[in-house]
């Protein structure tokens, strides 16, 4: 088999055969710290739920979302769900944060952290009197903040267009699951 190159691709290839071994073992340091002000960062807000994207997609190279979510007294954070494809951890800041698993509930107190692997179903809402505080870091995020951008403009919209958000939900890694489905699970 005959393989033909262009001349950039010859003289690339003519470089990369004349580094050294010391060429390949050393690191190529940069200078990118972000530093996120408190009170900073876009912030969008829907039925009682104030989303503010700290670290995006976009400035993390697809490597962990950084969000802060405000949830107002008796307000639902989202129903049982899971994801395929990423991790979610929340970090409950101020006021009591509730979570839903499959067999149980837990009420997470501020400085509370939990810990939610991919496929593991889960909910999360604030049952209290209280404002609710948490950050939640998605890994990978995969473009989490358009997920939520998109909820602000299907919950907004009259009537509210349930396949809208189930295709909302699937096109980023959210998975609806109900209690039924639920049960079946923890009797296996």
């Amino acid at each position: 088999m005959t393989i033909l190159r262009t001349n950039a691709q010859a003289q690339t290839m003519e470089n990369e055969n004349k580094r050294e071994v010391s060429d390949y073992l050393k690191d190529t340091l940069v200078n990118k710290a972000t530093v996120i002000e408190p009170g900073t960062g876009e912030s969008l807000s829907v039925l009682g739920s104030t989303m503010t994207f700290k670290l995006t997609t976009a400035s993390t190279n697809n490597q962990l979302g950084l969000y802060e979510i405000t949830l107002a007294p008796q307000v639902s954070g989202a129903k049982l769900h899971y994801h395929r494809f990423m991790d979610e951890t929340f970090v409950v800041i101020q006021g009591t944060l509730t979570i839903q698993l499959l067999d149980r509930e837990e009420e997470l107190a501020k400085g509370s952290i939990i810990h939610i692997p991919r496929f593991t179903p889960h909910g999360f809402y604030n049952g209290t009197d209280e404002e609710v505080k948490a950050l939640m870091l998605f890994n990978p995020p995969q473009h989490r903040e358009d997920f939520f951008r998109g909820m602000g403009a299907v919950l907004t919209e009259e009537p509210v267009d349930a396949s809208k958000f189930v295709q909302l939900y699937h096109k980023y890694d959210s998975h609806p699951i109900d209690k039924a489905e639920a049960a079946n699970v923890l009797q296996k």
